[in-house]
This record gives structure tokens, sequence and C-alpha cells, in this order.
């Protein structure tokens, strides 16, 4: 067969910086039935490793390979030896079978999120064997591990759409001769979350209980007291209050990353139609759309770092 034309570059020339391979969205549904009682996990997987040489990319050699089919068989295998009690336990397990099984895999890197199915209750009875769908977050991980070095674990949230319709302002922002928007001392403020946290040590956590707790700090720190609300002067402020809540109930996590992606809603001019709208009626924009991100962390774990 004729080889396709290359440039020949000299190899003293080049050095590979960085070599990954892996599998990407292995979908599952993993069932654990005790008796009548069914418990679900519904998972999406991606794997991807770092070998101890780089022959493939170099030479085209692939006797160190590990084919990435292989990997998803043995996210299924585990799935069923190990079961997923959690998806950050999963992605551990993951991480230490391809660091423990294979001698010339350096580095690991696992990522899972998972469907939010909750158990189906009638009259505060939970179905034995039926679920449903609820648009609350998706719970996501990400692990990593070296090989002769301790895993790492962030944990998140993504997609959860939050809204409320007043106690929300925009005020006292810089001007220039581009400024066209007014101040705003009422608005809905309304915004898709995205948000991750890392943990010290991975050893004796309760993800379960930690995902849940940081989740209510999210509804918590944006929505203010149920009856009354908090005031928010802007979504950057609204990052603030849930990360710095997270931070005070969590002790186990370092670091925190927020991101508010807002979901702009606009009041229609209906005086065509001989109506008034006190915002009471609004179409979305979609885009463009504003963005607003930080990352904290505990001054005492970022200077041990150091």
């Amino acid at each position: 067969m004729q080889q396709p034309a290359v440039c020949h570059l000299p190899k003293e020339d080049v050095e590979v910086l960085n070599s990954e391979y892996g599998k990407n969205v292995i979908k599952l549904l993993r069932i654990r039935r005790d008796d009548k009682k069914h418990c679900i996990k519904e998972v999406e997987i991606c794997v991807h490793l770092r070998l101890d040489s780089v022959n493939e990319y170099l030479h085209g050699d692939n006797s160190a390979v590990i084919p990435t089919d292989t990997m998803k068989n043995i996210v299924l295998a585990l799935a069923k030896c190990k079961g997923i009690q959690t998806v950050e336990q999963f992605a551990l397990d993951i991480c230490n079978h391809f660091i423990s099984s294979y001698c010339h895999v350096v580095y690991v890197k696992t990522y899972v999120q998972e469907v939010p199915w909750r158990r189906l209750e009638k009259n505060g009875i939970p179905h034995v064997h039926s679920f449903i769908c609820v648009p609350e977050g998706i719970r996501f991980c990400e692990a990593e591990q070296c090989r002769n070095g301790c895993p790492l674990v962030i944990s998140g949230i993504k997609e959860l759409k939050l809204k409320k319709t007043t106690q929300s302002g925009f005020q006292g922002f810089h001007r220039d001769k581009y400024t066209t928007i007014p101040e705003r001392t009422d608005r809905v403020l309304s915004a898709e979350l995205f948000c991750k946290w890392s943990y010290g040590e991975c050893q004796d956590i309760d993800f379960d209980c930690v995902w849940d707790t940081v989740h209510e700090c999210v509804l918590e720190a944006f929505s203010g007291p149920p009856e009354c609300g908090e005031y928010s002067p802007s979504h950057q402020k609204t990052v603030n209050n849930i990360q710095m809540l997270t931070l005070a109930r969590v002790p186990q996590i370092q670091e925190i990353e927020v991101t508010l992606n807002n979901i702009y809603y606009d009041a229609i001019d209906l005086k065509k139609f001989g109506l008034t709208n006190d915002k009471e009626v609004l179409i979305p924009v979609d885009i463009p759309y504003a963005s607003y991100t930080c990352t904290l962390g505990r001054k005492k774990c970022l200077r041990e770092q150091a």
C-alpha cells in the first residue's frame, strides 16, 4: 500500500507535549434489585488515558495501545462488579482499575454524569420500581489519577435553571458613550447554573451528602428566605453568595467555581393592542447572553498548595 505523503521535519525539532486518548459518551443503566425494591443509576462516562510512551503517535506502533472498545467494556464490567454507589466512587473505581491493571498507564481521567432520576411517591409512599426524571440539575464528577499519586475528585452541578421574578436589580455600573441599558431596581433574575468544587483528601467523604448540601446552598443563596426573598444587586454578588454559603456549610470543599449564564427576559409592548404591560408578559432573549464566573478558595488551602 502506498504511504501518504508527509512533511519530513527533523524529530529533534519537535517534542510531544501531551498525548491522551479514550472513549467518550459511554452510556449505561445500572439496576440494583433488593427483592421488590429496585435502585437505579443511569450514567454517561468518558475515560481518557496517557501511556508511558508515544510510539503510537510517532512511529505507528500500536503494541501498547489499549483499544478504546476495551476501555468501554471495562467500564461496563466495573458497573456490574462494583456497582455504582455514587458517580464519584464509580469514577474512582475506573481510575484505580486502569492504574492497577496496566503498568504502562501513567494517567487516567474519568468524567461521569448522572441522569436525574427520582423515585416516584404517592401519598408519601415511595414506589418500589418506578422513577421520574426531574429538572433539578445534572450531577457530574471528574476524577483523575497519576501513577504513584493520590486521586483527585471534582464534583458538580450543571444545567440547573433558576428564576426569581423580583428582588433583583442592577445599578451604579460604569457608563460611557456605548452604554445604552438603563439602571434597574426591579427585574427578573433568571440563569442557568454551572457549579463545580474540589476536595482535599478523598477519603471518608459522603459524596451524596455533600452534593445534596451544595444543591441546597445554591437554592437558598439564590432565592433567600421563602417569605420575602433576598435582594440581589448583580449576578456577580449572587455567585459570591452561593460560594460563601457553600464553603461555610461544607468544610470538605477546598475550592468552588460557580458560573451563572443569564437568561434575559424582555417586556413586550402591548400598547398597539390597547393594553398596558407592567412586566407581566415577557419574552426570553436567547442570544447574546451574559455569563458570570468566579472561583473561590479557602486561603489556608491555597497557601498550602503554594
